[in-house]
């Protein structure tokens, strides 16, 4: 089963299309479960549309990775891990 902050990962890649179908069917069925993910993925592909309107903007890759770093403690400390 997938687990929340397993999702936080890989939720750029789902949204992306750039996942394998057995990972992408355990992202929708996880989906339908959990709606703080639901809300996460939701909040993403919002994220994404308004960075490719600034198409010129290229993230940091280290402060992505701190980015990465902050969800997953996050998802942690909320016990949702």
């Amino acid at each position: 089963m997938l687990m929340c902050r397993d999702l936080a990962r890989i939720g750029s890649d789902y949204i992306d299309g750039q996942l394998g179908a057995t990972d992408a069917i355990s992202v929708k069925m996880h989906l339908l479960m959990c709606r703080d993910c639901r809300s996460f993925i939701g909040n993403l592909r919002e994220s994404v549309r308004l960075i490719r309107g600034h198409s010129d903007y290229r993230m940091d890759e280290e402060y992505a990775r701190q980015l990465d770093n902050a969800v997953d403690e996050a998802l942690e400390s909320r016990g949702r891990g």
